[in-house]
């Protein structure tokens, strides 16, 4: 941590998260200096106990981790999602999604969240562009037309062109800045946790709408260690997302780790063998938000700080990751340019790239979430016959996969693969 008591950087990040911490990068990779700033001590979050999640990496947005230098610590320790097949509770009807159809790389990858954090604060450390200011509390945030100053409450200050508020959902940074936003919590809460299972995924990713929520299976990477189970050593592992109505989560909270993992069995079926629970579990509520505007005079909302969704796509993080490369370049290109980045004019190009993509993906995965957590027979023969139709049709298939890869629409550079 740095003794200086007034430091001047070019960007300030809000948030030593995933996505801040790879905005961070983004930025310095490009020679932008970079404090980043953050209450909570970042190596805290590299415990599992911290943050036990996995997050779907989409093929965009490994393009980006690949872009910013990131991607081979990172590579070693996902699993590729090579097939996604979604159904409808035990319906005939389905999606099935194989990667070959639209190309050699995978459809995306599974990473724990705790891999990612290590990876991202260690580049960091490494890294002569950013200066991790954590834990650190903000007393004060001042914003007018000529920059920013971030005062802590030890004294020290921070000046700066340009705030960018990656603190996620209940943003301090947006709150002070009188962002409104929109949102609403879903009936629904998300228990998450990580199976050994005796047989091989095959790379697989399963997402099964039940009338209580959607219900997804994510292929893990083999654990090192294999965990004892009746039928000898479970050498696999997955990651389960299961939402359910919040009238019945404190009943399955409150199971034991047996009752609970038979309750799982149920759900998963018998194609992965035998299975056991190989991680704490952990409840999350889930709902949607929206800012009304991603921008104020020098400020930038990024990922969930400006939109969360649910995670029925497993696309939240992914999201967040288009926001990054598309700030980023907007940013490093007017910086090429000789351009103030707090410029309100590149701010607002960065609004207008990112805000009808968000905001659609929001709609979708909303609406997708009311259609299919019912058990109304009318609405399910629908939804079926909807499965069906779009596996049946080529085009119809490829475009989604496409979509689901994050490499659909007016795409930043690095998303494409290509150097910020």
């Amino acid at each position: 941590m740095s003794t200086i008591q007034t430091q001047t950087v070019e960007a300030v990040v809000v948030g030593a998260g995933m996505v801040g911490m790879t905005l961070a990068h983004a930025l310095a990779g490009a020679g932008i200096e970079v404090a980043v700033v953050d209450r909570a001590d970042p190596t805290k979050f590299t415990d599992a106990a911290f943050d036990g999640r996995t997050t779907a990496i989409a093929t965009g947005s490994a393009n980006v981790l690949q872009g910013i230098g990131l991607w081979p610590t990172l590579a070693p320790k996902s699993c590729p999602i090579d097939t996604i097949r979604v159904s409808d509770g035990d319906s005939l009807m389905f999606m099935h999604f194989d990667h070959r159809e639209v190309g050699d790389d995978p459809m995306g990858y599974i990473l724990e969240n705790r891999d990612i954090r290590a990876s991202l604060l260690a580049a960091a450390v490494a890294s002569t562009n950013i200066e991790m200011i954590a834990p650190a509390r903000i007393a004060a945030v001042s914003r007018n037309t000529v920059g920013v100053s971030v005062k802590f409450d030890d004294g020290r200050e921070i000046r700066a062109r340009v705030i960018f508020a990656c603190d996620g959902r209940g943003s301090s940074m947006r709150q002070a800045a009188r962002i409104p936003v929109t949102e609403w919590r879903y009936d629904q809460s998300s228990f998450v946790c990580t199976i050994a299972h005796e047989r091989p995924h095959q790379n697989i990713a399963h997402e099964r709408f039940l009338p209580g929520g959607p219900f997804a299976i994510l292929p893990m990477r083999d654990p090192d260690t294999p965990i004892d189970g009746s039928a000898g050593p479970l050498r696999h592992a997955a990651s389960i997302v299961w939402s359910e109505s919040n009238d019945l989560v404190p009943a399955i909270k409150g199971l034991t780790d047996e009752a609970f993992t038979a309750e799982l069995a149920q759900r998963v079926g018998g194609f992965l063998g035998e299975i056991a629970l190989a991680s704490p579990r952990w409840v999350h509520p889930l709902g949607l938000s929206h800012a009304a505007r991603y921008t104020d005079q020098r400020l930038a909302l990024v990922g969930d700080a400006a939109h969360g969704i649910h995670p029925i796509a497993g696309q939240g993080l992914n999201m967040g990751i288009r926001d990054v490369a598309a700030l980023a370049e907007v940013v490093v290109d007017a910086r090429r340019l000789g351009r103030d980045i707090g410029d309100p004019d590149i701010l607002a190009d960065y609004e207008r790239w990112r805000r009808f993509d968000n905001m659609l993906l929001a709609v979708v995965t909303d609406n997708l979430l009311r259609l299919f957590s019912n058990d109304i027979a009318p609405v399910r023969v629908a939804r079926d016959l909807g499965l069906g139709i779009v596996n049946a049709i080529p085009a119809a298939r490829k475009f989604s996969m496409r979509h689901a890869m994050g490499v659909v629409g007016d795409l930043p550079r690095l998303v494409r693969g290509e150097a910020l």
